[in-house]
């Protein structure tokens, strides 16, 4: 059974009226980020009755501050974690074939061969790149969705990244992994499938005194409090997870990326994935991303001490970021190139070593905490499928539920060409931006808009339609001028862009109440 995917104020209201009459609920999930969302979603497809609660905005934490890749697992099979490569190149075919080919696409990386990098670095990273067209085979992902991996020569390297350095190139090594138009974009569509499905999806409702039987909902909007009883509840919080469950350790780390106008790196079509110098396996990346930016990435440091709801990048991370980069760049970027930046906190398992937050696992662990809240700690956004399942595989056992198989590995989400909601007219016509950002339903942002000019840009420059603003609040759950800027388009990045987009939020929510 399929119902509506539209997640906005009128609905919530009317969700959170129907909790107050005190029946139980088979599954309350704390967190609206990519893991909560995800099971969410896989428990509505299982039958189960479904609250998601976030005290905040869909995607408010690290699920928006990623490096909007989906990566086939190349790194974990460096450092001999086969299981985890293995998983990461499966559940990446998976979302690009299956779940959201819209989202995710095939995005090339480019390693240029220059002086500095010795025989025996450039072997490895060969060697590597043909492990990753190994793996991408072994979990059936056609290389028609995933090129192979090949060598170019200089001319070819120039033209996928114009500003790389010309003098000793030696041509380059092309990979692909997958790119994410938006990793903010794909908790939203997770978020509605499994509204689709029955889920009551509510934002700015906190979760407090969690049992194994019990949550207090607050509604942040109301003040209004409410006792919801449930045969299961779930932590899924990420690096919040020990404010839910004290018994929990976790060792979050921050990843800092800066944000460029693309002119900057010449309008590359290709990420330039530059070795960082004195590692063997680690590498900053410059990635063309939507709206004419290119996102420069990824440190890996400790983050010790409170968390907060959006973390700052350091200068040194800033600098460290420039420097590696202008090793391959033919001119240096300077601080004042930098037009953005953001961090976010993986949420790694603390198991009591030392040494580098880069070196600690990225698997994840579900536990039940002795007041029986059921938590689901580290993990990353690509397996994000594969962690929901586990999840509420454990959950059904541990709980005695009712509840069919997993159905997600073979599920489209809204917007993927095969999922039932129907779509108005062809896409042929619209923006390309528009389809990129909602696929198949890309039709239905323009067919259901009632603002003035719908097809007309928020702001000059920006490649965003005032449909899409408009559809933020009806379909996707926006209820804020925040939330529109910063999560459900990425205008908010660059504060020069928010200061011109920011009044049209503010007219498309005042007109939509």
């Amino acid at each position: 059974m399929t119902g509506s995917t539209a997640l906005n104020a009128s609905r919530r209201s009317a969700d959170l009226a129907a909790l107050s009459d005190g029946a139980t609920v088979d599954l309350v999930v704390i967190g609206g980020g990519i893991t909560g969302t995800g099971i969410a979603l896989d428990a509505a497809t299982r039958g189960l009755s479904v609250v998601l609660a976030e005290k905040h905005d869909l995607a408010f934490g690290t699920s928006r501050w990623s490096s909007k890749l989906v990566h086939g697992g190349l790194r974990y099979l460096a450092t001999g974690n086969v299981g985890i490569a293995r998983r990461s190149a499966i559940e990446r075919g998976i979302l690009m074939t299956r779940n959201a080919p819209h989202l995710v696409h095939a995005m090339p990386q480019l390693v240029p061969l220059l002086p500095e990098m010795n025989a025996a670095s450039r072997a490895l990273v060969r060697v590597g790149f043909a492990a990753g067209d190994g793996l991408r085979r072994l979990a059936g992902t056609p290389a028609s969705t995933l090129p192979r991996s090949r060598r170019v020569d200089a001319a070819s390297a120039i033209s996928l990244a114009p500003t790389v350095r010309r003098n000793g190139l030696d041509g380059a090594l092309l990979a692909y992994d997958g790119q994410l138009i938006d990793d903010a974009r794909l908790v939203t569509a997770v978020a509605r499938t499994a509204a689709q499905h029955g889920a009551r999806i509510l934002t700015r409702v906190a979760a407090s005194d969690a049992s194994h039987d019990s949550v207090t909902l607050t509604d942040t909007l109301t003040g209004e409090s409410m006792s919801v009883s449930a045969r299961a509840v779930v932590n899924a919080t990420g690096v919040w997870a020990g404010e839910v469950d004290g018994s929990l350790k976790l060792r979050p780390s921050r990843g800092t990326h800066l944000v460029f106008d693309a002119s900057a790196f010449g309008n590359p079509t290709a990420a330039l994935t530059v070795p960082i110098p004195g590692e063997i396996n680690r590498f900053v990346f410059a990635m063309p991303e939507q709206l004419g930016r290119v996102y420069l990435g990824l440190t890996d440091e400790d983050a010790p001490g409170p968390i907060p709801d959006v973390p700052e990048p350091t200068s040194a991370e800033v600098a460290f970021l420039l420097d590696t980069v202008n090793t391959a760049l033919d001119t240096a970027l300077r601080p004042d190139d930098v037009k953005g930046s953001y961090a976010g906190l993986r949420p790694l398992i603390d198991l009591g070593g030392a040494g580098r937050t880069a070196d600690v696992s990225r698997e994840h662990a579900v536990t039940e905490s002795p007041s029986g809240v059921i938590s689901v700690i580290g993990g990353k956004l690509t397996e994000y499928r594969y962690m929901a399942e586990d999840v509420v595989d454990r959950t059904v056992e541990l709980r005695g539920l009712t509840a069919g198989r997993c159905r997600t590995r073979n599920l489209p989400m809204v917007g993927a060409p095969s999922n039932p909601v129907a779509t108005l007219r062809s896409s042929s016509e619209l923006p390309g931006a528009l389809v990129a950002r909602f696929g198949a339903e890309a039709p239905n942002v323009i067919a259901r808009a009632t603002c003035s000019k719908p097809t007309e840009h928020v702001a000059d420059g920006i490649d965003v339609t005032r449909a899409e603003f408009e559809y933020a609040i009806t379909h996707e759950g926006a209820l804020t001028v925040e939330d529109i800027l910063d999560r459900r388009t990425r205008i908010g990045l660059v504060c020069e862009d928010r200061d011109r987009a920011e009044a049209t939020a503010a007219e498309m929510l005042s007109t939509s109440h």
